[in-house]
């Protein structure tokens, strides 16, 4: 069968035969330098004639934007038309355009990667788009560049000292492990270099002094991705060469360039404004006390806008718009085109347009990079029972457009939708944004650490012990009064490093002592009380009966598909997992968990829709009056066109508006009710409630979490929280309540711009002004009361024309809330506020916050923070105001730094995560729990959490957990390994002592044979073959598994004798297994055979068996009895 042809090329094709543009092709190639204008373009018909005519023509072409979002769309919109093609974008150096005082690593790369491409391009042509700020900077010569190239082909010879001394001649500094452009590591046979001019670094595996192979890797996980035949190692262009060095990117492009412009005079204009820029810059550099930023300025070369115009005239230019009046113009076509129409969410108008178009000769394409939504134009076009001719185009280009000369009517599903489309840009890799995402969990020489036996001591790095003649590595810890223990490679995840709350640090336990084994007894015994409360609600709420909803409708799917936003993956699981819950007899009570922004409102509003369609009431509950009116605004929007009748309540009602709220409600006239406790009062009377929704549960107190708890038995209840709840907390209770975690940001938010910046009145006034010039709202953030007023002071000095308002946690409640709902109003262009809008405040309108004194905020505080903005499809701005990065502590440059390089919604969850985890168990599960975890550390309190509720499981409830616990492992709480067998990574295969602690933890965490292989592949293509010490590592992990499989908790392996301990508990349901039968009946019967001896002491039961001399001849032995155990186990089933 006939591959089907691909609708994105079929569709393109239809353009590259097209007359247009042959005409376009052969009029920019006619005389000298032509001048050809292209009218009537509308939407992304530019970037389909620059695809099409490269793919008639080939060519090299540079595409001038308007700026650098509009480049960033076109090179969207044409890379996704051009898949096998690579469409360059050509950034300028900076952070921001024109704010020269910090470089961008990733833009240096993406520059440096274009100019190399253009000048040693083996295809048919490069396109390059670009804009003026990226322009107004000059690039390297092509020669120069050609000069300083270093390359390696596989199969040449290298010797080490040379290329070290190349390399650091060329500015490339030596590290032990490669993160960003301008690094190399060498790790005995392996050279490894990040290169300026490619996307990835390099791995070079040499054999002696030939080099055997040259791989690209991931940075991040430090792991290969392709292997390659040939390497070109480019240096950093931005200091490598000086100003005589430079050129404009206009002498860079081959002979055979066309240059497509909106405008000339528009980029002559921007690059006179390029200019003021830098010279005012330049001016200022002498009251900046900076030497490295000096010389960075020195170094760039910048074009004056009269410069262009000579480069310009001696390349054929096609100018895209309907102005141009700088210029001659030779030719024009006009291509009659017109932009998507608006069609506001009315599906009914989509069809009348898309069956016109139809009957009008017009193909419709549906441009789309979401297959889910394809479906869903399919089930709306099926469900309002519509004939309609359509072609799904399975990629995202940036806006529509109709083509009636080409027969086209091409239509994004973001544009129908009405949602934001948010273009890609790579990303780069920066040593921070890699080491932020392990740091977490690397230990250093003298931090605290949890073992779960002995308590909390000091990590005093790892240690080689001779054992038996054989030699392993151990962790080194220290307690009390300088006792010292080792803990073994294998007993790794009985260690954690400790994480309290906010700073307070533990004594240090002394080994054998009391203190650590009551405090572990006194904390196990609380979480077991809380866990039952939790198990017994779970067993309750599934005895009785509830109603049970029908499926999804087509108004459903309309409601869902209107949501401005792409669902997120987890997004998309959650709203399955509610409404398959409601869908069942008996009650839902699931709880959503998700950072902000992250769109739990959204899973909640589309739920209420699902309960109300089907005629039942929805009370949605909320701790602040505040947070009431917002969502009381989102739901109506959202449902109010949808016939849903939604109402409100707070202390801000009149008497007389809540006699008619009740009435109504009463009345079953209000479908869907938002408020404050003002909904559990006894007068709220509803006629028939199906659904009730809890937002952030841990903020009532404990008379409304009863009074909720009665409201709850038999109707469906769905609590959201921004609390992040740790895996392992999640996984112990999730049999007492259903939770669904929402772990990624919505994917078409824009990243919110962050930059420290130093107190600065200009800076301040620029953003604030910026902000409400384009009509948004500003948070200013001062987080001392006394000096409040004073602040408001200068801030109306700075800015005459704007409203500010001020807010603090010391005014009256009733003035509190009354100015926040002003700033709502938009009656106010700033807040000047304590961090009181930390959490629970969300305004679409406020994109811009700036935090004063940043420095003095924790790590999650300025997380939480920033959340506030960057809620809208607007671009939002964050600006940390510290003083200058030199004079703050280690720990607060790391805090602002880190801040700065996390710049995606969500991606501070990755480095907040320590810090929410400590606080979010604490608000989950009450103060007394926070208490725990400041005094045991969060990882051990959530181990003992996990142990607390297998033994009830067990135990007191084991009736409702049969059906659960069947299998051996789930009885077997930890395996300890003792052997003297030599295991360990050799330092002369890792040399860095924290890479070696940070494998081993790795190693531990590995849960199956599929994780062990990759992790057996990624430690050959880092440091090369595998020596033995490092195999029996993972043997000894193999053994692991087996013996939690098998029951056994300890395995012991010494001097040619393998001991077994079975589970030590004699109460244990394990004796009850079929696993623990099967064993007993293969001794039984096959014992002597097997030379397996049982013995049972006080104590607990063992099995033994002699002549076992190594670790794999262990691993045969209980595979055996594995493979046995199955055998037996599969005979008694066919048995009964």
């Amino acid at each position: 069968m006939a591959n089907s042809p691909d609708p994105t090329q079929t569709l393109l094709q239809r353009y590259t035969d097209s007359e247009r543009v042959a005409k376009i092709s052969r009029l920019s190639k006619e005389g000298k330098a032509p001048r050809l204008q292209l009218k009537g373009l509308a939407g992304a018909l530019e970037s389909m004639l620059i695809a099409a005519t490269y793919r008639h023509r080939g060519g090299h072409h540079l595409v001038v934007a308007a700026d650098k979002e509009e480049a960033a769309y076109i090179q969207n919109s044409i890379a996704a038309l051009l898949p096998k093609k690579q469409v360059r974008l050509l950034p300028d150096s900076f952070r921001r355009p024109l704010y020269f005082e910090v470089l961008d690593p990733t833009n240096v790369l993406l520059r440096t990667e274009t100019i190399n491409y253009l000048t040693h391009s083996k295809s048919k042509g490069e396109i390059v788009v670009t804009y003026p700020e990226a322009l107004f900077e000059q690039v390297v010569a092509p020669a120069e560049l050609t000069s300083s190239r270093i390359e390696m082909t596989k199969g040449e010879t290298l010797d080490v000292d040379t290329i070290i001394t190349v390399l650091a001649e060329y500015g490339f500094k030596r590290q032990d492990f490669v993160y960003e452009p301008g690094q190399f590591s060498i790790r005995a046979g392996i050279v490894d270099i990040f290169s300026y001019g490619n996307e990835f670094p390099y791995r070079i595996e040499l054999f002696d002094d030939e080099i055997e192979s040259i791989r690209t890797f991931d940075p991040l996980q430090q792991l290969s991705i392709d292997k390659v035949e040939y390497v070109s190692i480019v240096p950093n262009i931005n200091t490598k060469f000086g100003r005589d060095q430079k050129t404009s990117i206009f002498e860079v492009l081959p002979e055979d360039s066309t240059i497509w412009m909106r405008d000339f005079q528009l980029l002559l204009d921007r690059l006179g404004e390029c200019f003021k820029r830098a010279e005012a810059f330049a001016k200022n550099l002498t009251i900046i006390d900076d030497e490295e930023l000096a010389n960075i300025f020195r170094d760039r070369a910048f074009i004056r806008p009269g410069e262009v115009l000579a480069d310009v005239e001696q390349k054929p230019i096609i100018f895209i718009s309907d102005y141009q009046q700088s210029m001659g113009i030779d030719h024009t076509i006009d291509c009659r085109a017109k932009p998507q129409p608006s069609f506001n969410k009315n599906f009914e108008l989509l069809i009348r347009n898309l069956n016109e178009n139809t009957s009008n000769g017009l193909t419709n394409f549906l441009f789309t990079d979401n297959p889910k939504q394809i479906e869903r134009f399919y089930a709306i076009f099926n469900d309002l029972d519509a004939s309609v001719r359509f072609e799904p185009i399975p990629i995202a280009i940036h806006a529509g457009f109709i083509d009636s000369e080409l027969g086209a009517a091409c239509y994004t599903d973001h544009q129908i939708f009405e949602r934001y489309h948010r273009y890609k840009l790579r990303r780069g890799f920066t040593k921070d944004k890699a080491l932020n995402l392990r740091m977490l969990r690397d230990l250093s020489t003298g931090d605290l650490v949890v073992h779960i036996d002995h308590g909390v001591g000091r990590f005093s790095g790892l240690e080689k012990l001779e054992i038996n003649g054989h030699t392993q590595e151990s962790v080194r810890l220290v307690y009390k009064n300088n006792d010292i223990l080792y803990v073994g490679i294998n007993s790794l995840h009985k260690l954690s490093k400790y994480s309290g709350k906010d700073g307070a640090l533990p004594r240090l336990d002394k080994i054998g002592g009391e203190a650590w084994k009551n405090l572990k007894s006194r904390t196990k015994k609380k979480m077991k009380d809380m866990a039952g409360e939790l198990i017994k609600l779970y067993a309750k709420r599934k005895a009785t009966p509830g109603h049970a909803f029908p499926p999804d409708g087509y108004l459903q799917n309309e409601l869902e598909a209107s949501f401005i936003y792409e669902d997120t993956p987890d997004q998309l699981k959650a709203t399955n997992d509610v409404k398959e819950d409601m869908m069942k007899p008996h009650p839902m009570d699931r709880l959503i968990c998700g950072d902000v922004g992250f769109g739990k409102t959204e899973v909640a509003l589309r739920a209420a829709f699902k309960a109300a369609a089907d005629g039942k009431q929805v009370a949605v509950l909320v701790p602040t009056t505040i947070l009431a009116l917002q969502h009381y605004r989102t739901f109506s929007e959202r449902l109010g066109e949808f016939g849903v009748d939604v109402d409100y309540i707070n202390r801000f009602r009149t008497a007389k508006q809540k006699t008619d709220i009740f009435k109504r409600l009463k009345e079953g006239k209000i479908d869907v009710l938002i408020g404050t406790h003002a909904i559990l009062s006894k007068r709220t009377e509803f006629k028939d409630l199906g659904l009730l929704i809890v937002d952030e549960e841990q903020k009532f107190g404990v008379k409304a979490k009863e009074k909720l708890r009665s409201m709850q038995v038999n109707v469906d209840t769905l609590t959201l929280t921004a609390t992040p709840i740790p895996r392992t907390l999640q996984f112990s209770l999730m049999n007492a309540r259903d939770l669904s975690v929402i772990r990624t940001p919505p994917p078409n938010r824009q990243p919110i711009h962050t930059e420290v910046r130093v107190f600065n009145e200009e800076v301040m006034k620029e953003a604030i002004e910026n902000e409400v010039y384009r009509g948004g709202q500003v948070f200013f953030v001062h987080n001392r009361v006394k000096s409040l007023v004073d602040m408001v002071t200068m801030l109306r000095r700075l800015c005459p024309d704007v409203q500010f308002a001020q807010a603090h946690g010391q005014m009256d409640p009733k003035e509190l809330e009354k100015t926040l709902i002003e700033f709502i109003d938009r009656k106010y262009d700033v807040l000047v506020c304590t961090n009181i809008i930390e959490t629970g405040l969300d305004i679409a309108n406020a994109n811009t916050i700036i935090i004063n004194n940043a420095h003095q905020f924790g790590l999650s505080d300025l997380h939480q923070l920033r959340g506030r903005v960057g809620r809208s499809n607007k671009k939002a701005y964050c600006y940390l105001i510290a003083p200058p990065l030199s004079v703050l502590t280690p720990e607060a440059r790391k805090r602002l730094r880190t801040l700065e390089e996390f710049s995606d919604l969500g991606s501070g969850f990755n480095i907040a995560m320590k810090d929410l985890d400590i606080r979010g168990a604490g608000n989950l599960l009450g103060g007394e729990q926070s208490g725990f975890i400041a005094d045991i550390g969060y990882e051990t309190y959530q181990r003992i959490l996990e142990e607390a509720v297998r033994e009830l499981k067990q135990g007191e409830f084991k009736d409702i957990f049969a059906d659960q616990m069947t299998e051996a492992s789930d009885f077997v709480r930890e395996v300890t390994i003792e052997t003297d067998t030599e295991m360990h990574l050799p330092t002369a295969y890792v040399e860095s002592t924290q890479e070696r602690l940070r494998l081993y933890q790795e190693l531990d965490n590995i849960p199956d044979e599929e994780g062990l292989q990759q992790f057996a592949a990624g430690l050959a293509d880092r440091f090369g073959p595998i020596p033995p010490e490092a195999e029996e590592l993972f043997d000894g992990l193999r053994l692991r598994w087996l013996c939690r499989e098998l029951g056994f908790e300890r395995l012991i392996l010494k001097n040619d004798k393998l001991i077994l301990f079975f589970v030590e508990d004699a109460q244990s349901l394990y004796y009850d297994s079929d696993t623990f039968r099967a064993i007993s009946k293969i001794i039984a019967e096959e014992g002597m055979l097997r030379g397996l001896r049982l013995k049972q002491t006080p104590r607990r039961l063992s099995l033994s068996k002699e002549n076992v001399k190594s670790l794999a001849a262990a691993q045969d032995v209980l595979e055996g009895l594995s493979k046995r155990v199955a055998t037996i186990r599969e005979e008694e089933k066919v048995t009964l």
